[in-house]
This record gives structure tokens, C-alpha cells and sequence, in this order.
């Protein structure tokens, strides 16, 4: 007999402050709220169903979300012979690249062109995490994913 994993929806540290700020102004604003009230509905849909969201293919997940950079960064050093050169390469490939070591990620529509991105993973036996790395205007969206505007 088939038992049915648990579904848990985690926000990013990124995700969780764009979270927090639509609770905040929700009570003042109809876009806030709109927005903070689609999420919510949303999270209950991936949670009923993981694969709610539209998958984005595999070769246009941003950089940021699949890249190990320190990798690379360590490569410029064995051949690097300014130092401080290194140390800008390190700290900018670890700050602007590398979050999460994602394989799938999901789009998810909200109102006002926001979008919610998230990713799965599974724990195995127990549970399948839906983890939500963004939480972004459609300006960010299209910049994250290199879309540019006319």
C-alpha cells in the first residue's frame, strides 16, 4: 500500500521578507493584500498538488539558483597572481551567484505580474519540502531570468 508524503511549503530568507512586507501593508494597500492573499491560496494548491506551478526548463534556471561559483573562484586562484583580484572574484561569485542548489524550479502567477518561485526536494520517506526561493514583481522576474524590455 502506497502511503501519500507529507507536502511542506518553506519560504527563502528571500521569500519570507517580501512575505513579511505584504503583511505589513496588506491592511492599506488592495495590491498588498491581493497579492499576499493569492500566495497563501497558492501554497495551498502546491500543497494539494506539488507540480501546480509551471516547470521552468532546466537550461533557463538563473545561474543563481544552480551554480556552485566558489568552485570556479577557486580555479581563478591556483592561476591568479593579484590577491586582491581573488578576493573580489570569491566574494562576488559567492554573493551574486550562488543561493540554492536547485535541479527543478516552478513558476507560479500571482496578481499584478508578481511571480512565486519555488523548488522541490524529497526527504526520502518522510515528506517533499516545496521550498519558495522568490517572491518578485515582474520587473525582477524578467531581469533574474535576462528578459530584457523594449
Amino acid at each position: 500500500m502506497e502511503t501519500k508524503k507529507e507536502v511542506r511549503v518553506i519560504l527563502s530568507p528571500e521569500a519570507e521578507e517580501v512575505y513579511k512586507y505584504l503583511n505589513r501593508e496588506a491592511e492599506n494597500s488592495k495590491t498588498e493584500r491581493m497579492i499576499l492573499k493569492s500566495i497563501n491560496q497558492k501554497i495551498e494548491l502546491i500543497k494539494a498538488n506539488i507540480h501546480y506551478g509551471n516547470p521552468i526548463a532546466k537550461n533557463l534556471i538563473p545561474e543563481e539558483y544552480i551554480e556552485n561559483c566558489v568552485a570556479y573562484a577557486l580555479f581563478i586562484l591556483q592561476f591568479s597572481i593579484c590577491i586582491t583580484a581573488i578576493r573580489m572574484v570569491i566574494s562576488n561569485a559567492v554573493i551574486h551567484r550562488k543561493k540554492y542548489n536547485v535541479s527543478n524550479l516552478f513558476r507560479v502567477e500571482l496578481p499584478g505580474y508578481w511571480r512565486m518561485l519555488y523548488t522541490l526536494t524529497n526527504n526520502e520517506e518522510i515528506e517533499i519540502i516545496a521550498f519558495v526561493l522568490d517572491v518578485i514583481d515582474h520587473e525582477d522576474y524578467d531581469k533574474k531570468f535576462g528578459y530584457s524590455g523594449k
